[in-house]
């Protein structure tokens, strides 16, 4: 049977307990003013994290770290060009003994030279490098060095000998974005022209300037040794830049950082193939390549030098 509001409200009132806690109830129900403003809420802290996060990315993207600085690797090759002070390495005139040597010998001084000959024994002088007082005679004892750069060294073959560098490319505009990512400069030199041309900034507006003291640069460079497709691409690009190439010879002028850096990749590469010393190495061939939006240059092969016994 259904009750009325008179018997339930009699029931309230006959249980004020029952009653007190319909009342808590109802305070603590949800109303819809609170689900809105809870909505609202997390709205807006999920819009402030999304906005902290994207000035977070914003502001570390305009942050500019400088590289890390790779330690030169300096390499002194020995070499054969003004001979050094010292007594083995000096060229003198010939003493008078020499002289008297050099002098045709008369019949008597050969049947005495003969007689001596039989009586004696023959004996072997050799120079010291010391600074003690020399005789008339020569002490010039020849030159040890290798060809190369002026001055004692090491037993080293130099870089612009040792290494050869490797390109790859289908046209002319992606050898130039090569060239431009390592800052490689194509220049010409020689014919009629006393001095060296430079186009740098190949792959856009090229640039043209001009090397008059040539004994001022000191940057390695490097010259085709033998016939590729890509030289025409050099000759295109120098031609671009409205540079003259009749009977003149092409470079391709390696930034410093980036010789160093190819000292490096050259060493780690001998080193892991069991030559740690760069006086082992007698070849290395770099080849550019792809890596991402970037190149870099790789080691594709490398030839050692035959200890010297």
């Amino acid at each position: 049977m259904a009750s009325s509001p008179q018997s339930t409200t009699a029931g309230l009132a006959e249980n004020p307990q029952v009653a007190a806690r319909l009342v808590e109830r109802e305070k603590l129900r949800t109303s819809r003013f609170d689900s809105i403003t809870s909505l609202f809420m997390a709205l807006i802290l999920f819009i402030g994290t999304f906005v902290t996060m994207l000035f977070i990315i914003w502001l570390t993207s305009r942050w500019s770290f400088a590289p890390v600085a790779i330690e030169p690797i300096i390499e002194n090759p020995a070499g054969r060009g003004e001979n050094p002070e010292g007594f083995e390495r000096d060229f003198e005139p010939p003493g008078a003994e020499e002289v008297e040597e050099l002098m045709e010998p008369t019949l008597q001084d050969t049947l005495e030279a003969v007689t001596d000959a039989v009586s004696t024994v023959a004996g072997a002088l050799a120079t010291t490098d010391t600074a003690s007082t020399a005789t008339t005679a020569g002490t010039g004892a020849g030159d040890s060095r290798p060809p190369g750069p002026p001055g004692e060294g090491e037993d080293i073959i130099p870089r612009f000998e040792r290494w050869q560098l490797n390109f790859s490319a289908r046209d002319v505009r992606s050898y130039a974005t090569q060239l431009d990512y390592f800052k490689i400069e194509l220049g010409a030199i020689g014919g009629s022209i006393q001095g060296v041309d430079v186009a740098s900034s190949l792959s856009a507006s090229i640039k043209k300037s001009f090397i008059k003291d040539t004994a001022s640069e000191k940057r390695l460079y490097f010259m085709w040794s033998s016939p590729s497709p890509l030289m025409q691409f050099d000759r295109q690009l120098l031609q671009s830049a409205n540079i003259q190439l009749a009977n003149r010879q092409m470079l391709k002028f390696i930034p410093k950082d980036l010789e160093n850096k190819l000292a490096v990749i050259e060493l780690e590469y001998s080193a892991s193939k069991g030559h740690p010393s760069v006086t082992e190495i007698a070849k290395t061939v770099f080849e550019s390549k792809s890596n991402g939006g970037d190149y870099v240059f790789e080691v594709v092969s490398q030839r050692y030098r035959k200890p010297r016994k």
